[in-house]
Formats: structure tokens, sequence, C-alpha cells
């Protein structure tokens, strides 16, 4: 028997027990929807608006498997994370948040994690660790699947704080009357401390940014656009120091910018304001198009209220959920 043969056989056994890849968007939501499920125990009614709200986009998923090509496999994610993924399960924030894979937010310099009034995922949603994130979100969509899953969409300020290390009190300049006076005057407040989750100075080589664009990727279409992420928690080191994973590339992230005191999220508004994307995405390395720190407010991009049905989605925006505790 010779080599050539021996190696034959074993590449059909091997071909006959690994599991067959998702072909469709369906088939691959399919997949997601019971890891959802499993890993954060939702309930079926949970799980039915879930997917109410991802059928209705058509859209939704984890990228168009016809032509998304991840630089990073789910098991690489695996071995390459020191202690296993289960280093990410902190029995302490499970106790404080009621949730797994969530981390309180608090500022550490006047408070301990016990003192949290609201909670933030760590990871992109679905806020699994090895798991790519879902895109193709528009902001709505965002509201709608967080609450489904007893979580809200999070206030901009939330997400900065978690990315810089400190919540700090709501910043929203509601006197200024626009988006772009009041993004003046906020990053005019925080440029001179500006920072990124990992420490004080840009870094590449740190966070999931550096794959590649689609070569047929134009105008960012679902039929030409890859959503070539890598998995969540794949890069240990783009932490901040509450512990919250990928703020920096992968994916860019929808929160709610309030216009008014009666639109914050954590203040249990479900108005909502209008829409802010956070963060960068998964070729960052490679192709800077603004500023990514963490309490950096971008231009309002695509903009429209968070609740618009015409909310903007694309092949590398995401989201995250938060939620308020007791």
């Amino acid at each position: 028997m010779t080599a050539r043969f021996v190696f034959a056989i074993l590449a059909v056994l091997l071909n006959l027990t690994a599991p067959a890849r998702a072909e469709t968007l369906q088939e691959a939501n399919e997949v997601l929807f019971k890891q959802l499920k499993s890993e954060h125990r939702l309930s079926d009614a949970e799980m039915q608006r879930v997917k109410q709200i991802f059928a209705r986009s058509g859209f939704m998923g984890q990228g168009n498997p016809a032509i998304t090509r991840h630089p990073m496999t789910p098991a690489e994610c695996r071995d390459r994370i020191p202690g296993g993924v289960s280093r990410y399960n902190n029995a302490r924030n499970t106790r404080i948040c009621g949730d797994k894979y969530m981390a309180p937010l608090y500022d550490p310099r006047r408070e301990r994690p016990e003192d949290a009034k609201a909670c933030i995922d760590m990871f992109e949603f679905p806020n699994i660790p090895c798991t790519y994130p879902v895109v193709w979100t528009k902001a709505k969509e965002a509201a709608e699947v967080c609450a489904a899953i007893g979580k809200r969409i999070c206030d901009a300020h939330e997400w900065e704080g978690a990315c810089a290390g400190a919540l700090e009190p709501p910043d929203y300049y509601f006197g200024l009357g626009s988006v772009a006076a009041m993004r003046s005057a906020h990053n005019a407040k925080y440029g001179a401390s500006k920072s990124w989750a990992y420490g004080p100075e840009f870094q590449r080589g740190v966070c999931a940014q550096n794959s590649q664009k689609s070569a047929s990727c134009g105008g960012g279409g679902f039929g030409s656009c890859g959503s070539n992420t890598y998995p969540t928690g794949a890069f240990p080191n783009c932490v901040s120091k509450l512990g919250v994973y990928d703020q920096h590339g992968n994916a860019a992230e929808h929160m709610n910018l309030p216009m008014a005191p009666d639109q914050m999220a954590s203040t249990g508004s479900t108005k909502l304001g209008v829409t802010e994307m956070k963060g960068s995405w998964f070729i960052w390395d490679k192709y800077r198009a603004h500023p990514d720190w963490c309490r950096w407010r971008a231009p309002y991009w695509h903009g429209s209220r968070v609740m618009s049905p015409a909310s903007h989605e694309n092949y590398h925006l995401s989201f995250r959920c938060c939620k308020t505790i007791d």
C-alpha cells in the first residue's frame, strides 16, 4: 500500500467525519441560532423573536457565505487563547451582570465592579468567543435583537467607557442642538487624553485588523463584499481594562447617540436617538480611514434615527448589547 493511497483514504475519512460547511446564509444562521440558544440559555420565545428579526432582514448573519473568506477559523481561535476559551467565562462578572460574557461598567478610580449599574457584552454579537460577528445589521435591528434577549442597545458613552477603562458620566452637550456641534465639543474635551483599549498609543498587530477586503468589493454590496472578519476574542491582548474585547478592528458597531435626555437607553428610553458607529474594522492595520481612539465620536455617517427602518447596514458593521442591572 503506497503512502499516497493511505493519504487518500485518510482524506476521505476526514471528509466523512468533518461537519459540512454551510452553503447558504440560512444554513449558516441555523448554526448560529443553535450556538446562541446553547451558550446564552435563551428560551424558545426569545429565540423565536431573534429568528423573526433575522428573517425580516434577509441579510443579517456572519457574512455572505458565497464570498466571505475569514482569515482564521474558530478552531484556530481557540488554540491561540492562553488557557482556552474558558478564560473568558468570568464567574464574578456573570454574578454581577446576570449573564455570561458580560463586563460591569464602572469607574475603577472610585468604584468597584459590584457598584456597576450596567454591563456590556465582552464581544460583538452573538457575544460568544471564537464566533464571527453578526453583520449586515441595521441599528434598528440591533436594538430589537438586544431587547429580544433581555438586554438593550448601548449608549455611546457606555461603549466609550468600556474601551477607555472607566465609565464616566454621560457627556452629550444636549444644548448645542446638532450632532456636529455635540461631537466637536465632546472630541475637544477628550482629544488630549486619547487612548486605545490596549493602551495610550495605537499599535498594529494587537487587534483583529489585518484581514483583506474582497477584490470585488467596490460599493459595499452583499454580493461583492465579503465579511472577512476574525473570530471574536481571537486577539486576547485587544482588551480594555474593564475586560471588553475587539473594540478596535473586526467590525464597527452600532450605538445609540441620544440627542435629548429622554433618548438615553441607559435611563430606560426605547425612543432612542440617532446612530453612532463605533470602532474600526478588519483591514485597519492596512487602511486607517479615520481616528479610532476610545472616546472619539464619528461624523454623522449614514446618519438616521436608531429606530428608522432605513438605518444603515453593511458588511463590516455589527453591534454589541448592554444591560441595565439593579
